[in-house]
């Protein structure tokens, strides 16, 4: 094609208007070359096509979402040999006596809770004793029911003084004694138990130390809780000297999970709560609803490494828990609202034994009405039923799932060291059915929101 007389060019072109390197008639020049190439044999590169404008966001686009996948698939797959190291850097036992668990049914975790002061230093290991308290016993025995088709977890926790049948060691401790006796070796003899005493199945078992607890606290950074009084206890070390929704770390959190001698400040005294280790439970459920609470928010990818850092030092499993039902337990109850979790204590009742002391007894038929009615037709026949405060041991009664509630009225009194008298008195449930959970007093602190 000619060029106008102002020398721009006319007619079209392949070329795209506006390149800068367009020539004219430049297809016919390239027509040109390719047949003198046919006719020499040379062979040359095809000149590529020029992409127009919107093809080449759309090699972008597809550029970065390839980049995009593949970099899901690299952190994706390093994350989980990330997080198998992790995993296999936490200590586990061997439990002979664990059931096997099945797909989609409902299944129990063992949570022991070890008085172990094993890894503690500083002030921390002064303030719990750790010199002058060796070993270890099963301060909190706490049962997981989970439920993966409901969605639903419940846990039922049993005093450390409750008296059982024991299995072994009757040389040592007798035919009966407190259930945290059989913690002394391991957590082997203590599912043994709980399954001949009690024919509750058991699944899995989670082993917490005081360092545990600690570090697990420290690695989520804390725990909320709402104070509506001042609180202390002198043997646990817990010093709440201000009320309201505050953050709890390290040996502060200790102090409210072991405090069974716990005291609060109200109108001007100190009260004593008389409760001792049914306080202490109730404490301990409401601490595991505010550790729920802050670990449904770890998502930084920082603060996810600094607990799994943080998890091998002081607490163990069994080694039949793998990783894999780990993240299928987080993933699956991610959302649940920890004020969702039923609560249950085995109703007991309390007793003086003549060799052991201050014990408490299973009180039947409360107690089998509350098992039936958390784990249902899974209960196994119980082989060696606990015994009653006459020393007998009789199987436990045949119950049909009711909705009653019983409760027992405790009087809570003065420690002594208020300047007037005070004396409370409050309700605690000994019987929680399906649909209902267990109150807490005015005077403990419960989860909270900052």
């Amino acid at each position: 094609m000619a060029d106008g007389r102002d020398g721009t060019p006319q007619g079209r072109s392949n070329k795209p208007i506006g390149s800068k390197k367009a020539l004219a008639n430049e297809h016919r020049l390239m027509a040109l070359g390719d047949a003198v190439d046919r006719q020499t044999g040379v062979q040359r590169h095809r000149h590529r096509p020029v992409r127009t404008g919107r093809s080449r966001v759309r090699r972008r686009v597809y550029i970065a979402l390839a980049s995009v996948i593949a970099l899901i698939v690299v952190v994706a797959g390093g994350g989980y040999v990330y997080a198998n190291w992790r995993f296999d850097q936490i200590p586990k036992f061997h439990v002979s006596s664990e059931l096997p668990q099945l797909s989609g049914k409902p299944f129990n975790i063992l949570e022991i809770g070890s008085d172990s002061r094993a890894g503690l230093t500083g002030k921390v290991a002064i303030a719990t004793g750790a010199s002058s308290t060796p070993g270890q016993r099963s301060d909190v025995v706490k049962i997981m029911h989970i439920d993966p088709a409901a969605g639903t977890i419940s846990v039922l926790s049993i005093p450390r003084d409750t008296m059982v049948t024991l299995l072994e060691n009757q040389s040592l401790y007798g035919k009966f004694n407190r259930i945290n006796v059989n913690f002394t070796n391991g957590p082997s003899l203590l599912v043994k138990t709980i399954e001949a005493n009690f024919g509750i199945p058991i699944q899995h078992v989670i082993v917490v130390s005081f360092a545990g607890l600690i570090n697990s606290i420290d690695a989520i950074g804390g725990i909320y809780l709402d104070f509506r009084y001042p609180a202390k206890d002198e043997y646990s070390g817990l010093n709440i000297k201000t009320t309201g929704c505050q953050l709890v770390t390290r040996f502060q959190a200790l102090a409210v999970a072991r405090s069974r001698h716990y005291e609060w400040y109200q109108n001007g005294v100190w009260n004593f709560d008389g409760t001792s280790d049914f306080g202490r439970i109730l404490r301990q459920d409401a601490f595991m609803r505010a550790m729920i609470n802050r670990v449904r928010g770890l998502y930084n990818p920082l603060s996810i490494n600094n607990f799994l850092s943080k998890i091998p030092q002081g607490i163990t499993l069994d080694d039949q828990f793998s990783l894999r039902e780990l993240v299928a337990l987080a993933v699956k109850f991610h959302g649940i609202n920890p004020n969702a979790m039923l609560t249950y204590t085995i109703p007991t009742i309390a007793g003086v034994n003549p060799t052991v002391g201050d014990v408490l007894y299973v009180n039947q038929p409360a107690a089998q009405q509350m098992l039936v009615s958390l784990f249902g037709n899974s209960l196994l026949t119980p082989t060696n039923p606990p015994p009653n405060s006459s020393l007998q041991t009789p199987p436990p009664p045949h119950i049909t799932p009711t909705t009653t509630t019983s409760t027992t009225t405790t009087t809570l009194k003065s420690s002594g060291k208020a300047k007037g008298p005070s004396t409370t008195t409050t309700t605690i449930p000994t019987l929680a059915v399906a649909g209902s959970t267990q109150a807490t007093p005015l005077y403990d602190p419960v989860p909270c929101s900052p």
